[in-house]
């Protein structure tokens, strides 16, 4: 009995052996259908190309501003008094000069009238005793009058004089504060809301005042950058005015364009940036007082540098590397030193030549002395013109040039 036992339990494991066996190594087993999948894998590799070239490359700054008002004024009243009319609409373009609302002057112009009268009042009295002056000093030729008496007509006509130079400055004091219940623009600006409405009394100390205009053409903006990009803009600045360019949040679309007008006199300890202030016409309005744009500055260009495609830049355990095309339709690993890139190409500042083909795409399988197959190379050289200068929008400078729009490690058995 348990002799038979034992031959049951060894003809059950070899079945269960015989089952693994059909299942790893049959002809429907996973790694035939992957090898099935594969085809030859020591076959060529499909790849994409671009062709290095030569370009003119912009090198930015990119900080983030915020948009202000070149000017913005508060308008007050500096009298007291009924608002009897607001002669703006609201969100109304004005010009300097332009009538913005009016108080009731009544008061004032009593005041006005009370001083001109006081005037012409003294002005009689002056004229009268000049004429006294001129008499008693004909009289004193002839001793009919003693001097005493003709040097106090002089003294009153100069103490007339002085009050009728005082009376002028009180009507002019006056003549203003009838000018002053006539509120103009001070500068060409747009109106906010209206903050006191028509018939309401207003006051010189009131905090709000009646508008808020702010000028928006040409239009400020106030962005901040690094304090180690300092030294950088300063001496970039000094050569030249510098372009600068607000974008969208995505940073694809180019709002406005403008130049820098100054660089802040100190950095901020707290964030260790320094502040600029960059000034843009804004003619269709794309800025506006408060927004939130990202800023990029062009301090140089880099005339006539060796560019590729960003995706072609791969990174090993001894820095970049591109896979250079030979003429056999193989690869080589070519180490490249990269002086800038961004999302789009990369700057090599040596390793390549213009007119040097690099792969682009389809790294997986790729090693040095690989065969490869090229295909679709016009549309990946299509995309590293699109980003040159003679069109689209150019390259920013990214903060690390290292940086690479595809993570990848060494090429699989070589050390670049």
């Amino acid at each position: 009995m348990a002799g038979f036992r034992r031959f049951l339990t060894i003809v059950a494991v070899g079945a269960v052996l015989i089952v693994v066996a059909v299942v790893i190594f049959g002809p429907g087993s996973p790694r035939q259908r992957n090898a099935g999948r594969s085809g030859n894998p020591e076959g060529p590799i499909p790849v994409l190309a671009a062709e290095a070239r030569m370009a003119d490359v912009p090198v930015y700054l990119d900080g983030v501003g915020t948009t202000r008002a070149l000017n913005m004024v508060t308008v007050h009243s500096q009298v007291d008094g009924t608002l009897v009319s607001v002669n703006f609409r609201e969100g109304q373009d004005v010009k300097e000069g332009d009538v913005l609302a009016r108080i009731d002057s009544t008061t004032y112009q009593a005041q006005l009238d009370q001083a001109l009268a006081k005037k012409a009042l003294d002005e009689a009295q002056l004229a009268n005793a000049r004429l006294d002056l001129e008499r008693y000093t004909n009289l004193l030729k002839t001793n009919a009058v003693n001097r005493q008496q003709v040097d106090t007509t002089r003294a009153l006509v100069a103490q007339l004089e002085a009050q009728v130079r005082l009376d002028q400055g009180a009507i002019d004091n006056a003549r203003a504060y009838v000018n002053y219940c006539t509120i103009v623009a001070p500068i060409s600006a747009r109106v906010g809301i209206r903050l006191v409405d028509q018939g309401n009394l207003v006051h010189a100390s009131d905090p709000t005042g009646i508008a808020v205009l702010t000028q928006i053409r040409p239009i400020s903006v106030l962005f901040t950058l690094p304090q180690q990009q300092l030294g950088q803009v300063n001496r970039a600045f000094a050569k030249t005015p510098l372009s600068v360019e607000a974008m969208e949040s995505d940073s694809k679309q180019v709002l406005d364009r403008g130049t820098l007008q100054v660089v802040n006199n100190q950095v901020d300890q707290t964030t260790g940036t320094v502040q600029l202030k960059a000034e843009f016409p804004n003619a269709d309005l794309q800025l506006w007082p408060g927004q939130f744009v990202n800023v990029r500055l062009l301090i140089d260009t880099l005339r006539q540098v060796v560019v590729v495609p960003t995706a072609a830049v791969q990174r090993g355990p001894n820095g970049t590397f591109v896979y250079l095309l030979q003429p056999d339709s193989t690869v080589s690993v070519r180490p490249v030193g990269v002086t800038q890139q961004d999302e789009a190409r990369a700057v090599i500042a040596n390793g390549l030549q213009a007119k040097d083909r690099v792969v682009t795409s389809g790294f997986a399988q790729l090693a040095d002395g690989r065969k490869v197959t090229v295909s679709g190379a016009g549309a990946t050289g299509a995309a590293l013109n699109s980003g040159d200068d003679t069109g689209g929008s150019p390259p920013r400078r990214e903060r690390g040039a290292g940086k690479t729009s595809e993570a990848s490690g060494a090429p699989p058995g070589t050390t670049p």
